[in-house]
């Protein structure tokens, strides 16, 4: 079960990343992609051949029937309530090489809520839920925690100050977050995070460089995962963290150990940059696949 963080990108190729700055920019065709990190992670769980169920609150609008348009063709159950301020968005800036930056606009008001009622009897019947960082989606932890599913959360680049993310942050048995954010203080964040809240791994992305993953019994030292060789040209970085998340999950929900979810992780999300706009989904096969070759093929030093 994913709750929360559905919209639309569109999406804005340049050349390179900052812009320069000028009256007009000539850039190509600008292109619209429904999907936003629980979208994304829905449809990519679900590509894995896991069940999957969204619930969210949208507008009722063009980009609102974008989202529910992509999510059907992808075979995710949807649940939508309407939300009077609209569809969340972004314009996202993609350079030459796939890197990317975000304008996000989140729309929903601070008191925006999904009823008890709406939402607990699906909560019964899942094994596992993944909650975006929607403000209303902090509201569930206490029905969580009572009904003993566990949960996963991605703070993206959280810089460990912000205190939008810390519930999240410390109420989520596995955390996902972004290198980027914190800098050189990342481990110490991850660290923090097992110390202070509940979860029992940590993960921190850091595209290129990999990621990082730290565990309640494992010691103080975060084990390095090296990042996979995407199998064609990178193109578009939009959604490879939600597609590492993704093939985590696929992991843990299939019975293996920490180090191999990650793995299967840097390759659904080196898989993810392949194509424009968070598009390219991997299936199971071909992750399971890629992974016996690059866990044969490869050492990591750490």
């Amino acid at each position: 079960m994913v709750v929360g963080g559905s919209g639309v990108d569109t999406i804005v190729r340049v050349d390179s990343l900052p812009v320069p700055l000028a009256d007009s920019v000539h850039v190509g065709p600008i292109e619209e992609w429904p999907g936003h990190t629980g979208g994304n992670v829905a449809l990519g769980a679900r590509a894995l051949g896991l069940k999957v169920a969204l619930l969210d609150c949208i507008g009722d609008d063009w980009t609102g029937a974008q989202v529910r348009e992509r999510l059907a063709k992808g075979d995710v159950e949807f649940a939508p309530l309407i939300s009077p301020a609209g569809t969340r968005r972004a314009v996202n800036l993609v350079d030459a090489s796939g890197r990317r930056m975000s304008f996000y606009d989140a729309r929903d008001s601070a008191d925006l809520r999904m009823p008890r009622d709406f939402y607990l009897p699906r909560l019964r019947r899942t094994r596992h839920i993944h909650l975006s960082i929607m403000n209303f989606a902090r509201f569930l932890y206490d029905d969580i925690e009572h009904l003993g599913v566990p949960v996963s959360t991605d703070l993206h680049d959280w810089d460990g100050l912000a205190d939008h993310h810390r519930e999240f942050a410390l109420r989520s048995d596995l955390v996902f977050l972004s290198a980027a954010g914190a800098g050189e203080g990342i481990t110490a964040l991850m660290r923090e995070i097992l110390h202070e809240g509940r979860a029992e791994t940590v993960v921190a992305t850091a595209g290129a460089d990999g990621s990082y993953l730290l565990t309640r019994d494992g010691g103080s030292t975060p084990h390095h995962i090296p990042a996979a060789v995407p199998p064609a040209p990178a193109v578009d970085s939009n959604g490879a963290g939600d597609a590492f998340v993704c093939g985590f999950l696929y992991g843990r929900l299939t019975g293996r150990d920490v180090l191999e979810c990650a793995r299967l992780g840097a390759v659904a999300g080196a898989f993810a940059c392949t194509a424009p706009g968070s598009t390219a989904l991997i299936a199971p096969e071909a992750l399971l696949t890629a992974d016996q070759i690059r866990s044969s093929g490869t050492h990591d030093p750490a």
